[in-house]
């Protein structure tokens, strides 16, 4: 089952790493991720996450590919080419986006997501009249 959502590198992050004083975070990312939907990533999501699992969280090798390995089975994922990357620099003109936020953007809507959870951009911002990005930590 898939609800059209697409989850930002930041709220895998929280699910996946207990950090002191974000416990709140931790299981309000548990949850939105552990929910049973199948929700959308792009490729830039997984090397967000794996970069940080493994520089900031020490997590080595053997342990990561497992990770990686999950994201593929449990998501849906946007490969990088050549449209995205026009509508990414589309956006970024349109809505003052970073490149990297941009391709976030760009992979959910090329998805036909209608949610965008991500705690980097702009709560309540209504994307090409179809994606609402939605900080979860804000919600409820």
């Amino acid at each position: 089952m898939s609800d059209r959502s697409f989850v930002d590198s930041n709220i895998w992050l929280y699910a996946l790493v207990l950090r002191p004083g974000e416990e709140k975070r931790h299981q309000q990312a548990q949850s939105l991720i552990n929910a049973p939907l199948r929700r959308t990533i792009s490729e830039q999501v997984i090397a967000e996450v794996s970069f940080n699992l493994l520089r900031k969280a020490k997590l080595d090798e053997a342990r990561l590919f497992p990770v990686v390995e999950s994201f593929y089975g449990r998501c849906n994922v946007v490969a990088p080419h050549f449209r995205l990357h026009r509508s990414a620099h589309l956006l970024r003109q349109r809505y003052l986006l970073s490149f990297w936020d941009s391709l976030i953007v760009a992979a959910a809507l090329e998805s036909h997501c209608e949610i965008l959870y991500s705690e980097d951009l702009q709560h309540g911002l209504l994307v090409d009249g179809r994606l609402k990005i939605i900080n979860p930590f804000l919600e409820g």
